[in-house]
């Protein structure tokens, strides 16, 4: 049966692919139409993945064994700050919230219920994560959609290959878990996060790396985290050689108080960083110099090495020296033998003769 020819790609998908090949330097075509394919043709999420790969990180569509991850989520020390709900106020918002609890908390009470019933009938399909960066791909494209592209810059690949960048720079990595459902996502995104001010400290002072919780990846990170409540920001970092949670954001924050925040966590954590940083110049440092005494070392002992198989070499050519004069000796003491030999049968001859000749 013959395989079904290959959908013919638009001028669009083209471009990309053209430019996905120069930026990456793949020969073959095929190779990178099927890369950009298992990215939704985003150039970008394709890119990072790619030098991801390149960098020793696995793929996300070739990811080695599941394993929890490793994430210290209970130091002590973890920064938290909580923006609650405003109260009401007057006679007016006291009547309205009291006259809406009843059937929020019906509301919210049915909801639980019948989530609490389906996980019974049918397993949470969040749990099984099987395109992590396509559900990041996703979140990506629904803000822009939903909110603008004015936004800071997203870290297009997996939870994990976030915290391994964030490890390997020694940079502050910050998580932002998106909550569709929430009465206070709108409003979060729109003028908090997207503020210019905000924008500017995340892209400059650190990683952020964001997913909705209704995706399986951002579903997984959501319980590793274990947000209580939504808008969620966390704040992660190499801390004591692991990577750990030092700060956590929750509630509806304006964007000064956010800047605040962030800033109040960057400030006092940012001792472990320099301290990190200095720790792993001072390694690689001392990796250099035992490098470079082994290479000394096997400098040495090649040219040990080599003397000693001059020598050698030198006390074979000697012995066999002594082997050929020796031999040569040998010959020669034959050869006298053979000549003495053959002179003295010759004598015994002539005087053989002499005695029978007057006979």
């Amino acid at each position: 049966m013959a395989a079904p020819e290959e959908r013919e790609l638009t001028a669009e998908q083209t471009e990309r692919l053209l430019q996905f090949q120069d930026l990456t330097g793949i020969e073959s075509m095929d190779q990178c139409r099927h890369t950009l394919e298992q990215h939704n043709w985003n150039i970008e999420a394709a890119v990072q993945d790619r030098l991801n790969e390149q960098e020793g990180v696995p793929s996300v569509f070739n990811p080695p064994p599941s394993r929890p991850l490793q994430v210290n989520t209970a130091d002590h020390r973890i920064y938290s700050y909580v923006v609650s709900r405003p109260q009401p106020r007057g006679l007016l918002g006291w009547s309205y919230y009291l006259i809406m609890l009843p059937f929020r908390f019906t509301y919210y009470t049915l909801l639980d219920i019948f989530r609490f019933a389906v996980r019974f009938i049918r397993p949470d399909p969040r749990s099984r994560v099987t395109d992590p960066v396509g559900d990041i791909v996703s979140f990506i494209h629904m803000f822009e959609e939903k909110y603008g592209r004015i936004h800071p810059v997203f870290y297009q690949g997996t939870y994990s290959q976030a915290l391994n960048d964030a490890k390997r720079e020694l940079r502050f990595l910050l998580v932002y878990l998106h909550g569709d459902d929430h009465q206070d996502s709108d409003e979060f995104c729109r003028n908090t996060l997207c503020a210019p001010e905000v924008i500017t400290l995340i892209n400059t002072r650190m990683l952020f790396w964001a997913c909705s919780t209704n995706k399986p990846e951002g579903y997984r990170v959501s319980q590793a985290l274990r947000e209580n409540t939504y808008p969620f920001l966390a704040m992660i970092m190499l801390k004591d050689r692991r990577m750990t949670v030092v700060g956590r954001l929750e509630g509806l924050i304006q964007p000064d108080d956010l800047i605040n925040q962030l800033t109040f966590i960057i400030d006092a954590n940012q001792t472990y960083l320099v301290s990190e940083r200095l720790e792993r110049e001072e390694r690689n440092q001392t990796q250099v110099l035992r490098q470079q005494q082994d290479e000394a070392y096997l400098a040495s002992l090649r040219a040990d090495q080599e003397k000693e198989r001059k020598k050698k070499e030198e006390r074979e050519r000697k012995r066999r020296r002594e082997e050929e004069v020796q031999q040569q000796k040998l010959a020669e003491e034959r050869r006298r033998q053979v000549r003495q030999k053959c002179s003295w049968e010759a004598q015994q001859q002539h005087w053989l003769q002499a005695l029978l000749l007057p006979l």
